[in-house]
């Protein structure tokens, strides 16, 4: 699954519209969670048929529209663990 995170200011409003919502869906964005700490808030989108490459600024403008208070951070490197493989 597919991956990006919307990072903003604390104080941006966690909000979506419905029309930022069908806009993400079209994206192939799936799932939506927020994160948050006392300086910024995030958004992470994912989906199966979801490519953060191509489609990162049209995230980004969806949820924060063309405000430059967003910027998008993409996966580097994702591990899946288990207890089997402690050594």
């Amino acid at each position: 699954m597919a991956m990006l995170l919307v990072l903003m200011p604390a104080e941006t409003e966690a909000c979506l519209r419905s029309d930022a919502i069908s806009a993400l869906a079209r994206l192939g964005v799936t799932s939506i969670a927020f994160v948050r700490d006392d300086r910024s808030l995030g958004m992470v989108v994912e989906g199966w048929a979801f490519d953060p490459m191509t489609s990162a600024e049209a995230v980004k403008t969806a949820v924060a529209g063309r405000s430059p208070i967003a910027r998008t951070l993409q996966p580097v490197m994702e591990m899946t663990l288990s207890q089997g493989d402690q050594r």
